[in-house]
């Protein structure tokens, strides 16, 4: 199976299949991007933020305050960085600003409320904190509703 490239090439199958995979920029990245938002943020919502939303009222008496602001106000953040923003990261609305505030309280977690603690305490915020900065410095990609606005907005100045 061949066909001919944008460069009047004739390319074969498993040459496009390759630059498929091995492409920089394009519908691999978009894959990846969508893959790693999807599952990261579930993840955040699901293991980490979901606990803090629906135990609250136990938990805003007796959480750490680690830059502060008490420590209800310190849960609540914590709440709105793991829970909502990863929300919007998943869809992938708003996914830079979105992600910063979960890069903050990852960072906290890491840097200051675990600074004393063995890596192993360390690990899962840094592990966290590695795809939520990529997003940040990448966006959510072409499979996400940020894409889809851009695209949007791209026809609607060719117009």
């Amino acid at each position: 199976m061949t066909e001919i490239g944008t460069d009047g090439q004739e390319t074969s199958f498993w040459r496009r299949g390759w630059r498929w995979k091995t492409e920089p920029h394009g519908e691999a990245a978009d894959v990846g991007l969508l893959l790693l938002r999807v599952v990261t943020g579930l993840l955040m919502m699901t293991r980490h933020g979901w606990g803090k939303l629906t135990s609250f009222g136990e938990r805003a008496a007796i959480w750490a305050d680690p830059i502060g602001v008490g420590s209800e106000l310190s849960l609540a953040l914590a709440i709105f960085a793991e829970f909502f923003c990863s929300a919007l990261v998943v869809v992938g609305l708003a996914t830079r600003g979105a992600a910063i505030p979960v890069v903050c309280t990852m960072l906290v977690a890491a840097g200051i409320v675990h600074w004393d603690d063995p890596f192993g305490k360390k690990e899962f915020p840094l592990l966290f904190l590695t795809p939520f900065l990529t997003l940040v410095c990448t966006g959510a990609g072409r499979y996400s509703i940020d894409g889809w606005l851009q695209n949007r907005r791209n026809k609607d100045s060719h117009e």
